[in-house]
């Protein structure tokens, strides 16, 4: 049925507003007295296999992705579809409008996408009134169908690289109450300069800002770490002595956990004439393309950093033994956005659900 809805009605359609209109379908249904229930029944039935990580009790280890609700505005509705934690974002300190359109490309003969969105948000001061009436929505909720709520911040495209740790810790302040974990966000590739700040001597001040910025505002926070958890997310395409320094760093900084990884500016993970297309446009590349590199960062971040923190592994997941790939690895939870958007609302429920039946979703 999705496959049939995807070919007639959003393959037309430019990707952006194909992503917007199903959005809000989406939060709409989810809104009805009554139905909303029904599509948590249909789309999430058989979805609860509790794991504790990062302190906190997460109802499944399948997350949804930064970039599918940038602004906190669907998580009870994103929820209903099965996922354990839903990751807003990524959120600026201040409003803004993005790069220019047309900023996001369906790559169907690879089943990837190519975004170049350039972080276009409401900014912390607006997604923080989003996310909690969202967080207040959810007590309506059963204990064991509220999702995980995690906000990934990055920095204001016009604020200096000089000026991005105030910029992230004024991120921190506004969002750190509503979240039950933070990610930095230093790996887009549609940020100018924005990767370098993965650089160990630009990262640790960032780091350490967000931090005491987030215990400035936070006495009580939900983990049972005693703070608000904190991750940094990474790309794949740095080499594998700076994924190793990363890992240092985090380890000695007191960061909770890594998220290996975001989009890849690498066009020869594609192939075929998407591959062309792809080298003649900016952005990052996500979905299936990106699964064998993902899972190569993952080993290596394991390796090093041993039990030492928790780790997101993110990018390529399309089947249980995708999921399963990851634990084996050393994941800890994985998350999905890509795969979605080509297999449909029922595909959450169903990757966890066959996962359970065949005992693929344990970590080894």
């Amino acid at each position: 049925m999705y496959s049939l809805i995807f070919r007639l009605v959003f393959a037309p359609m430019d990707a952006e507003r194909a992503h917007h209109l199903s959005f809000t379908a989406l939060r709409i249904l989810d809104a009805i007295p009554g139905l909303g229930r029904l599509l948590r029944l249909v789309f999430a039935r058989g979805t609860r296999d509790e794991v504790d990580v990062l302190g906190l009790r997460f109802p499944n280890r399948l997350g949804l992705a930064a970039g599918f609700d940038k602004n906190g505005e669907g998580i009870r509705a994103l929820s209903a579809m099965g996922f354990g934690h839903i990751e807003v974002g990524t959120i600026t300190a201040h409003a803004q409008p993005g790069n220019d359109r047309p900023r996001l490309f369906r790559l169907r003969d690879n089943v990837a996408l190519l975004n170049r969105m350039g972080f276009n948000n409401q900014g912390a001061r607006q997604a923080a009134f989003n996310i909690d009436g969202q967080r207040k929505s959810l007590t309506s909720l059963t204990e064991s169908q509220r999702p995980i709520v995690g906000i990934n911040i990055g920095k204001t495209k016009v604020v200096d690289a000089a000026d991005a740790v105030e910029d992230y810790a004024s991120s921190a302040r506004f969002l750190a109450p509503l979240a039950d974990y933070l990610v930095i966000n230093v790996s887009s590739p549609n940020t100018p300069g924005l990767r370098d700040l993965q650089s160990v001597s630009s990262l640790a001040p960032i780091i350490e800002a967000v931090r005491a910025a987030a215990a400035e505002v936070v006495p009580s926070p939900r983990s049972t770490l005693g703070h608000v958890p904190l991750l940094v997310k990474i790309a794949p395409d740095l080499n594998d002595d700076d994924v190793i320094g990363i890992c240092n760093l985090a380890v000695s900084s007191g960061v909770d956990g890594l998220i290996t990884t975001n989009t890849t500016i690498d066009r020869n993970v594609l192939t075929g004439s998407e591959a062309e297309f792809a080298r003649s446009q900016a952005g990052g590349i996500s979905g299936r393309p990106l699964a064998e590199r993902s899972l190569e960062v993952l080993r290596l971040v394991k390796a090093t950093i041993g039990e030492e923190l928790s780790i997101i592994s993110v990018g390529g997941i399309c089947e249980p033994n995708d999921i399963s790939a990851r634990l084996a690895a050393g994941a800890d939870l994985v998350q999905a956005y890509s795969e979605m958007i080509y297999s449909g609302p029922f595909w959450p429920g169903r990757i966890i659900r066959t996962g359970r039946a065949r005992s693929l979703l344990t970590r080894r």
